[in-house]
């Protein structure tokens, strides 16, 4: 009777162990201060990005209480200079109007809306330094508040830029978004193409947009965003100067034959 008491308890305890999300390795061993002081808080570790608690952290560096609001799952902050908001599963962080992209989202962990520290740090005019050796990332106080949006971002590129990535991606997600941005940046950075992001994507026989004129439709709200970030200097292409569908692009086997892939993203192919 106890041999089957102990066996009935040990596959209740397997089966609770399985239900508990485990802690991403190495959380427990990474440690934290902001501006010279122990920040004592959880930490998970998720794709090499040290995501912390926003409501802490927020607190900490910038002395600002967070909101929550349950019917949008949204955090917010808002204080003299200070304009905060990111949605549990957003992609994106937006602070004073500007866009701080997170490519695996913000996370609820544990009932906390968390986000990596670096984009926080950014988004917040702080510096990161990371020491491997300690495990220890160091936040020092910076610039504040960051630059808003409307004065940060030219108003001419993000209308242009954000009407390519629509015309050319608008079904795409938002990573696939950004890599077409990623495109068109890296063309005006790469000397071999004009310098501004209008050139680039007006030049003669490059982009299908602009010769069928869908260029001149109005973009989906995801592109706009894209092309924020993209302008933040958000990079998910690489050096990729051409991207294409490989189902139904004629220049595919081109591409492949004769240019380096850097990474498919949805339904394009990125090429440098």
């Amino acid at each position: 009777m106890k041999k089957r008491l102990f066996a009935f308890l040990l596959v209740c305890v397997i089966c609770v162990a399985d239900l508990v999300p485990a802690r991403a390795a190495g959380a427990q061993n990474l440690t934290i201060y902001i501006n010279g002081i122990l920040f004592d808080t959880d930490s998970e570790i998720i794709n090499s990005a040290a995501y912390v608690p926003v409501r802490q952290f927020v607190k900490t560096l910038a002395g600002t209480d967070v909101t929550w609001d349950d019917s949008t799952k949204t955090v917010n902050a808002s204080a003299p200079g200070i304009a905060m908001s990111v949605a549990v599963g957003s992609q994106y962080l937006t602070v004073n109007g500007r866009y701080f992209y997170l490519p695996d989202g913000c996370r609820n962990i544990g009932g906390k809306a968390m986000l990596p520290i670096r984009e926080l740090a950014k988004a917040f005019g702080a510096v990161v330094e990371w020491n491997p050796e300690k495990r220890t990332v160091y936040v020092y106080k910076g610039s504040g508040a960051v630059e808003p949006g409307e004065s940060f971002y030219r108003s001419d590129e993000v209308y242009w830029l954000s009407r390519v990535i629509s015309s050319e991606s608008g079904g795409e997600p938002l990573s696939g978004q950004i890599a077409v941005g990623n495109v068109v940046l890296n063309r005006v950075k790469s000397g071999k193409y004009p310098n501004t992001i209008y050139d680039v994507i007006f030049q003669p026989y490059q982009f299908s947009p602009v010769i069928s004129g869908t260029i001149y439709k109005a973009p989906c709200e995801t592109s706009v965003i894209a092309a924020k970030i993209c302008l933040e200097g958000y990079n998910v292409a690489g050096n990729s100067l051409y991207f294409c569908n490989p189902n139904i692009a004629d220049e595919n086997r081109w591409f492949a034959s004769t240019l380096t892939l850097m990474t498919v993203i949805g339904n394009h192919a990125f090429y440098a």
